[in-house]
């Protein structure tokens, strides 16, 4: 398996084990829709949380939260959408983003970002 999808699952498990901690119910991990993951989706105070895990190497300069494209935001928004339709969820919904800045040897910042952006509509 490449590096980077080594760093991305150990971000998603850090992630997991964060939410857990905050008092989330994780519901599911990996959920996929069409072209479009999720890395989590949750439920915390009567919401769904749509969950984006963005891990990155300390020696990159982009920030984690910067790699999430309007495209990526559709492509949320959509299996949201289905997850929601096919789960016959009737709440509210935010997405969140959890940035995870990896410098090794299980040495990490995480930011947490509720309510990171809205959905776009196609």
């Amino acid at each position: 398996m490449a590096k980077h999808n080594d760093l991305g699952e150990k971000g998603e498990e850090i992630a997991f084990h964060h939410l857990v901690k905050k008092g989330y119910k994780v519901l599911e991990r990996n959920w996929r829709y069409d072209r479009a993951e999720i890395d989590i989706v949750a439920r915390h105070n009567n919401q769904l949380v749509i969950v984006e895990v963005k891990t990155r190497s300390a020696a990159i300069y982009e920030e984690p939260r910067d790699a999430i494209s309007n495209q990526k935001i559709r492509f949320l928004t959509n299996a949201a959408e289905a997850f929601i339709n096919e789960k016959d969820i009737d709440c509210e919904t935010r997405f969140d983003v959890i940035a995870i800045k990896w410098y090794g040897e299980g040495n990490y910042e995480l930011n947490h970002i509720e309510d990171a952006f809205t959905p776009l509509v196609n």
